[in-house]
């Protein structure tokens, strides 16, 4: 069956599975390091709160069968070793039934995890780990040569992330048309990275070259994914280049990464494949090209949302995420705001009380404190936080349940910080939250200050708040 099998991507298919494997780790070690204060049973928005609400027909998760905490956690840490065995090649070891398997395992315990994650899963890089997951069980292992078609539906999604992230810029914000977008985006994305401010400070003109050099690797290099070898290397290529420009200049969780290996599957590597590999046996070839038959069929969902006017960004289209739509920062922020959360230990709170700041371990906080690189490990409460600094909406359902944690000293919680500025023992009476402006210093003041921010006061974004319990033994 030659014409079923690409034997010139046998090495691409093994530097894929590896590198996929690896984010899987990364993706559950997320889960298992974050989730009890986030969604656990005392978390902030409880997994069985929700699957009381949500049938399992919209949300399919093992979760609704049975949850506690120490199920999660064996969910993950089952994930984290999984995926390990992955990335050490046990899949190779096993009859090509059982790689199959061992690889629909991790895609099943994290779809179980996103599908109750709510708001803290909510991002387009958790819809694309299951959808390159899922095409992952059927690439087979070493006892069958890399399926053509599944090779190509890899190439579909790639493309599929780069272009409609192009279209979303060209028709969400007009700064990707002035190519003007790059003198705010730096400092104000979600998670700046330790070299970010350095972005920041290029000269405007770098800035432009920036946003054209995009508008080309998002536009015009996804289609030569399906030319002839080896251009479609030299295009897999460029968008490995500008994915790792986009790792040096933030912190945008494993979305980079995960594109990176989506390319690594069309670069064709040297190298011969082994020489002894038998013909795909007839069920693998039919379950292949049959589940591919589904895929295709259930394409055309997000090729109309690309063309629509009305283009939406990483939504999936089914609750199994078997095909989404992608995209990135349709729409840039000119100003950052920060939301500073700050606790007293006074009896009666007042503006010249002894307030104490929380910091947290990604985003801005202390001027001085420099960004440090986490991705493609992925702080989930910090990009919340973020997203609650644009607007008090994003904030509603989860935010206030930080608030109480935090009087309580909630050892979950204050796991999830860099650092509490109260002892175990001896929690805040009051906590409160304030609205800061954020820029970058200029060079200047970088050199007399030592500090990368600066900040300004803007407004209250909560009253300082005290346990009901508490007030009410006052």
């Amino acid at each position: 069956m030659e014409w079923f099998i690409a034997s010139d991507y046998w090495l691409s298919r093994l530097v894929f599975q590896r590198a996929l494997a690896a984010l899987y780790l990364v993706a559950f070690l997320t889960a298992a390091l974050q989730f009890r204060a986030l969604m656990g049973e005392r978390g902030m928005l409880p997994v069985p709160r929700f699957v009381e609400r949500v049938p399992f027909r919209r949300s399919p998760s093992l979760f609704h069968a049975h949850y506690s905490d120490r199920f999660f956690a064996g969910c993950a840490w089952t994930g984290c070793a999984v995926s390990a065995a992955l990335l050490a090649g046990l899949d190779s070891l096993l009859p090509l039934w059982g790689g199959m398997l061992l690889w629909l395992v991790p895609w099943a315990l994290y779809l179980s995890i996103v599908n109750v994650g709510q708001t803290w899963y909510a991002f387009g890089w958790e819809s694309l780990l299951l959808e390159v997951g899922f095409l992952a069980v059927l690439l087979g292992n070493d006892e069958v040569g890399p399926p053509v078609v599944v090779l190509f539906l890899l190439r579909w999604v790639l493309f599929r992330v780069e272009f409609g992230a192009g279209l979303i810029k060209m028709r969400g914000d007009e700064c990707w048309r002035r190519l003007t977008c790059l003198d705010h985006h730096h400092e104000t994305q979600p998670m700046p990275g330790p070299l970010s401010w350095f972005f920041h400070r290029l000269p405007r003109p770098l800035h432009r070259v920036e946003a054209a050099a995009n508008h080309v690797t998002q536009l015009a290099v996804p289609f030569l994914l399906f030319t002839p070898q080896p251009i479609a290397t030299a295009g897999a290529l460029l968008m490995i280049v500008t994915q790792l420009w986009l790792v040096l200049s933030g912190n945008f969780s494993w979305l980079n990464w995960i594109t990176i290996v989506l390319a690594l599957s069309a670069v064709r590597f040297p190298g011969e494949p082994p020489a002894d590999v038998p013909d795909a046996p007839l069920w693998y070839v039919v379950v292949v090209l049959g589940v591919s038959a589904l895929l295709f069929g259930l394409g055309y969902r997000p090729v109309r949302n690309m063309l629509s006017r009305r283009q939406v960004m990483n939504r999936s289209f089914d609750p199994l995420h078997l095909v989404n739509t992608y995209g990135a920062f349709g729409s840039v922020s000119r100003v950052r705001y920060e939301v500073v959360v700050e606790g007293t230990a006074d009896e009666v709170p007042r503006e010249d009380s002894h307030w104490r700041e929380y910091e947290f371990k990604g985003k801005p906080g202390d001027p001085r404190r420099w960004p440090r690189q986490y991705a493609p490990y992925h702080l989930r409460l910090d990009w919340l936080m973020w997203f609650a600094a644009l607007s008090p909406a994003y904030a509603g359902p989860w935010f206030g349940a930080l608030v109480e944690r935090l009087l309580e000293n909630d050892r979950d919680t204050l796991k999830l910080l860099r650092r509490s500025p109260f002892p175990p023992d001896a929690p805040p009476r009051y906590v409160r939250a304030r609205l800061f402006r954020y820029r970058y210093t200029t060079w200047r003041e970088l050199r007399e200050t030592g500090a990368c921010w600066n900040r300004t006061y803007v407004r209250e974004f909560l009253p300082p708040t005290r346990l009901a319990r508490a007030a009410h033994r006052s």
